[in-house]
């Protein structure tokens, strides 16, 4: 799709995106967050909407965002719920784990991506509060993460 379309569908929507999003999650900030991700997934996807299921196509991506952000914080109750003495006594490998992580992040991400990683990981800031501290776009936010996060995922795989 094109950018000057994805700016149009943009304009058009938000507004009713957010009050679904809103409706369903209660969390502005989280809803902001599920709807910069629908748009960033169009502007860098290959996805072909005809002007028929446009509107639908945005609404029922809204929808199940939020029920898998729902499902997802669910699952993490649950698990910290049902974690057993063995599985919480591992604090220490899980602190070896995160510094390697914390190493790898310091000597191979660009300054910028290191600043906007520790905003959102370590501060749990959002992606419009990152971006208006880096002076860049949500979807520039995202960009950066994904960077950054793809090649922690790499380094770690191995």
């Amino acid at each position: 799709m094109e950018k000057i379309h994805i700016q149009q569908l943009f304009k058009q929507n938000y507004g009713k995106m957010m009050r679904v999003a809103r409706s369903i999650l209660f969390d502005e900030e989280e809803s902001k967050d599920v709807v910069s991700d629908i748009f960033a997934n169009l502007l860098h996807g290959n996805n072909t909407l005809s002007a028929q299921t446009e509107e639908h196509y945005l609404m029922t991506s809204v929808r199940n965002q939020c029920l898998k952000r729902l499902r997802h914080e669910e699952v993490k109750r649950r698990m910290t719920e049902n974690a057993s003495p063995l599985q919480t006594s591992d604090d220490e490998s899980e602190d070896e784990r995160l510094s390697e992580i914390d190493e790898f992040v310091e000597r191979h991400l660009t300054e910028q991506e290191r600043r906007i990683f520790q905003l959102r990981f370590s501060k749990g800031c959002s992606y419009e509060e990152i971006a208006a501290e880096e002076g860049i776009s949500r979807v520039a936010v995202w960009k950066h993460l994904s960077h950054a996060l793809n090649q922690i995922k790499n380094h770690f795989k191995k």
